[in-house]
């Protein structure tokens, strides 16, 4: 019994106030998720978990020093970007307090796609109850907050407003600062939360609306490669599976687009349908999918006609041309990761061992994934991708990149009742960080030969057969 923690004489030395907040706080997951900068918390952390198991026979918990609690910063993220309203509170070391989501996603299909107007009022519905879930998670108050974090840019106009007037609102209440988040600058940083990944690093964010190929030089300092320059790659996946009529088929129930398409190509063959390759006319790192998308709904029209279905009708081999659409949409992802690659090599922008983080919605494609590892160990790189959970739009991702910012000291909104909000439309060309596109099309790079990455891959569909 010496052992565990006389909690009488730690009321006699401590402030009573700040014992209580101490022991609202989960100890679990303390000492995961640990920046390298924060090496004091990092060890006062382990002491803590190693004094928890040894006292877990008797439900006592040792609690961590004051000065740590002290030093410890909370940011409350939210998230209303498109059809997901999230929260989640999060500390200065990565570990997620509380969180909170409510998905649009199965009612949107339903109607074919989002919808602004009905998106805007499902959030205003949900926006309230989510935070304080949140914030209830974390057992803290508003007050114990040091900043709001919230998506300012890009998505859909009626949807971002209903997240920043709720957040202008608490902290117009609480007093606590503002910070306007980047949504694709925050899928760009949210593998630094559970991974250790150092700046330079590449990233590659592709999502129902956006593909995006990025040097992350800081927290707010990004080099723009190459971008989508027509269809997002998640609205041509989303856009072919109603053409398949996916939705109707049992094991697609309640997927999106791109899930279903990912689900009925596991058992089909890549090389049954040859889908064009994507290319574009100058060598650069800009994404296109609008080829691809129609060329696939002119096939499925003419396999309809063939095989005399109806527009309700899935069609006999819709595993096969699963398998090959989305084999060529890999394929231009690998192909323009190569250039890239080649082009920070060239101009010296990333380490001897440099590292290409993969996130946003379509990154939770799991042949995506293994294509991009693929890639990654012919040219030398480390892939990151975060947890599926954390690749689709979430309140976690806000919250963590407000505390990078918070502790980068950048970032904070001076007047937050005057921010607004910039919809996905008013991005200007270059929307993530400084475009380099022009010198990284000067420099005419050739890619190699793609064979050895086609051997690669194919180990990747023998397995998964298998």
């Amino acid at each position: 019994m010496q052992s565990l923690l006389n909690l009488n004489s730690f009321n006699a030395s401590v402030d009573k106030k700040i014992i209580v907040r101490i022991i609202t706080y989960p100890l679990a997951n303390l000492s995961t998720n640990l920046r390298r900068n924060h090496v004091c918390f990092r060890s006062r952390c382990k002491q803590a978990l190693t004094a928890r198991k040894l006292n877990k026979i008797s439900g006592l918990v040792r609690p961590l020093s004051c000065s740590v609690v002290h030093h410890r910063k909370l940011v409350l993220g939210i998230e209303t970007s498109f059809d997901d309203t999230g929260a989640a509170v999060v500390d200065d070391v990565g570990n997620v307090l509380g969180e909170a989501l409510e998905s649009q996603t199965k009612l949107h299909l339903e109607y074919g796609g989002a919808k602004p107007d009905i998106a805007m009022r499902i959030h205003k519905q949900n926006i309230g109850p989510v935070v304080d879930t949140a914030l209830s998670a974390a057992n803290i108050r508003l007050q114990d907050l040091d900043a709001v974090a919230v998506t300012t840019k890009p998505g859909l106009a009626p949807c971002l407003y209903v997240g920043l007037n709720y957040a202008k609102e608490l902290v117009a209440k609480s007093g606590k600062p503002m910070i306007p988040i980047h949504h694709m600058e925050a899928h760009a940083l949210t593998a630094r939360m559970i991974h250790k990944v150092d700046f330079p690093f590449l990233v590659l964010l592709v999502s129902g609306g956006h593909a995006l190929l990025t040097v992350a030089q800081g927290v707010e300092d990004f080099q723009l490669l190459g971008k989508t320059v027509d269809v997002a790659p998640g609205d041509a996946l989303d856009k072919t599976s109603r053409c398949l009529n996916l939705k109707v088929l049992p094991e697609c129930q309640g997927l999106s687009g791109g899930a279903a398409i990912e689900r009925m190509a596991r058992g089909g063959n890549h090389k049954a349908v040859t889908c064009p390759g994507i290319t574009l006319q100058t060598p650069n790192c800009d994404f296109s999918f609008s080829g691809i998308g129609s060329f696939a709904r002119r096939w499925i029209e003419a396999e309809r006609l063939k095989h005399n279905l109806g527009e309700d009708d899935v069609i006999p081999n819709v595993s096969d041309f699963c398998a090959s659409f989305q084999h060529s949409i890999m394929m231009h992802f690998l192909r323009r990761l190569q250039r890239g690659f080649l082009y920070c090599q060239q101009k010296g922008i990333v380490s001897e061992q440099p590292t290409l983080v993969v996130s946003g919605g379509v990154a939770s494609n799991q042949i995506f994934r293994q294509g991009f590892e693929a890639v990654c160990q012919e040219s030398g790189y480390h892939l990151v991708c975060p947890p599926p959970k954390l690749c689709t739009d979430n309140g976690i991702m806000i919250a963590w990149n407000g505390m990078e910012k918070l502790l980068n000291g950048t970032g904070i909104e001076p007047d937050p009742q005057a921010v607004k909000a910039i919809p996905t439309k008013a991005l200007a060309s270059c929307p993530i960080g400084q475009c380099v596109r022009e010198e990284l099309v000067a420099c005419n790079i050739r890619l190699p030969k793609p064979k050895p990455l086609h051997n690669r891959l194919q180990s990747i569909y023998s397995n998964e057969k298998t």
